[in-house]
């Protein structure tokens, strides 16, 4: 009894590591991309060192179900102010590389929900639990 446990406890996490080791989809890793610059973005703007053109960016709240995704990361890169700022920079080429992932990558991969370009200007709070 002890041989057969001690066997199906490692088979169970030979399986728990090899669930884990698996390589991320292009839908997890777009959607995490996603995830990591709009949570940059809310950084920026809220951050007291940062230069003040910060403010006159456009908005990147990203949705990548929703189509006009593109339209919002194409806007962002190309948005000619804020050049001299590092982070602004920095953030512009996490942009890109997630619309060079969304339309040379995973263009097949993903299915766009909505073409609602207001949702991207304005995003939903997620709700509140009541305790």
């Amino acid at each position: 009894p002890t041989m057969k446990m001690l066997l199906l406890l490692i088979a169970l996490l030979s399986a728990a590591l090899l669930a884990s080791a698996a390589p991320p989809t292009c839908y997890s890793r777009v959607l995490s991309l996603s995830k990591e610059i709009t949570e940059s973005f809310k950084e920026l703007q809220t951050s007291k060192a940062v230069d003040s053109c910060v403010e006159t960016l456009p908005r990147l709240y990203l949705d990548i179900h929703n189509y006009c995704v593109l339209a919002k990361l194409r806007d962002f890169v190309a948005y000619p102010g804020c050049d001299r700022v590092v982070e602004v920079n920095e953030l512009k080429e996490k942009a890109r590389s997630l619309y060079t992932i969304l339309i040379s990558y995973c263009r097949r991969d993903l299915v766009f929900l909505t073409d609602d370009c207001n949702a991207l200007e304005i995003p939903i709070s997620p709700p509140t639990e009541h305790s």
